[in-house]
């Protein structure tokens, strides 16, 4: 399944994200592979809204859409 496909109050465990650059960004703000994140939102045709820890981070849904995750 893809972090798009989240529903709110899920806890997901983020498997793979495909690219580089975005997996170094994502290293950042500790949503690496291997993470697990609390999603917080779900704005439809919006972004995704994550919580790791006490951070918020909004992930737009193109790119929601490329990480694969699973249920945890």
């Amino acid at each position: 399944m893809t972090l798009g496909n989240a529903k709110r109050g899920q806890h997901v465990k983020i498997i793979h994200i495909p690219d580089e650059n975005i997996r170094s960004q994502a290293i950042r703000f500790g949503i690496g592979e291997g993470a697990v994140v609390f999603c917080e939102e779900v704005l439809p045709a919006g972004p995704i809204v994550l919580r790791k820890n006490r951070q918020e981070i909004a992930i737009g849904r193109e790119l929601a859409n490329r990480i694969t995750v699973t249920l945890n």
